[in-house]
Order: C-alpha cells, then structure tokens, then sequence
C-alpha cells in the first residue's frame, strides 16, 4: 500500500500516460450523479449539471493532453436500471469527451474474471482498489504500489481488455 498522500482524484490530474477502470458492479446509483439517475428513471431531460460534471472536464483535459483513459465493465444481461443509466447516459457523455469504453458481457459465458476488485490503474504503477458497499455507495480507495500487486492487476486489465468488446460495437447490438 502506498503511504502517499494522493487522493484518487488527484491520480485523474496528476497521470502521465494512462488510467484503467475496471467496474465490476450493476449498481453505482449511491457514487455519484444520483440526481440524473433519477431524472433517468422519471424520463426527464438530462440535468445540465449532468451534461457538464466536473468529469467530463476531468476526461476532457486528460484527452487534450494525450493521455488516455479507458475502462472496461463487467456486466450481463438484462441490465439493471442504473446500467441502463450508466451507459445511455454516462458512457455516451463521457466518449463524447475522449473517455474509451469496452464491455465484458458474460451472458451467455463464464466471467473469465470473477474475483476482480473495482480499480483504477494509473500508468501501471499505482492502484486505487476501491470499496463499495451493497446499495453501490463509494466508500473509499485503497491504494496499492507495491510490484506483485500492480502485477495483479495489470493481469486483470489485460485479461479483460482480451475478453470485452468497444462499446460502441456492444451498444449497437445490445443498446436501448
């Protein structure tokens, strides 16, 4: 575990090359952009502050400076209300800004990952394994440099990234 005092938001302004999302959960209603979410499910308009959240600027910055962020999902189908949110609204959004997106569908297959922890990997040096609780509330990152460790999950990162499809393709085939 690393003893420096970066929080995980100053990882997203501080990486050199990349940064690495693995999102394991069908819910993360209680993380964030709970207003949306539920302007989402009462079939509202997206709130503006949606629309232009501080991530988008976030991705946005991070793309114009040539570094690339990029995450893939573990999901399966039917998707749950706030998958449906996630990838309608935030996944579209946030591409829109230079975020990259893949899926790892595991309907009609094995997870070839099942024990994979939610993380960022940051320029394949530092990761952020992060905890959340039942009704997908975001409770805190512990972060992690140590080799063996990073070796972990760069394993889980390559072997998601050989498993899911970009999103674009998936959405066509899948998307509502």
């Amino acid at each position: 575990m690393t003893t420096s005092s970066r929080t995980l938001g100053d990882w997203f302004s501080e990486f050199e090359r990349e940064a690495f999302r693995l999102e394991t959960l069908d819910d993360y209603s209680r993380s964030g952009g709970v207003d949306a979410y539920h302007a989402f499910l009462a079939g509202e308009e997206q709130p503006e502050d949606f629309k232009n959240s501080g991530w988008v600027g976030t991705v946005g910055n991070a793309a114009r400076a040539g570094k690339r962020m990029y995450r893939v999902h573990i999901l399966s189908r039917p998707l749950t209300d706030y998958l449906r949110f996630e990838l309608s609204w935030g996944y579209l959004r946030n591409m829109a800004a230079g975020e990259e997106f893949f899926i790892l569908d595991t309907t009609d297959r094995i997870n070839p990952i099942p024990k994979a922890p939610d993380f960022w990997l940051f320029d394949d040096a530092t990761a952020a394994e992060m905890s959340y609780d039942a009704k997908g509330k975001y409770l805190g990152s512990e972060f992690h440099t140590d080799n063996n460790r990073i070796a972990e999950f760069k394993a889980y990162r390559d072997l998601a990234m050989a498993n899911a499809v970009p999103f674009a393709d998936w959405w066509a085939e899948h998307g509502e």
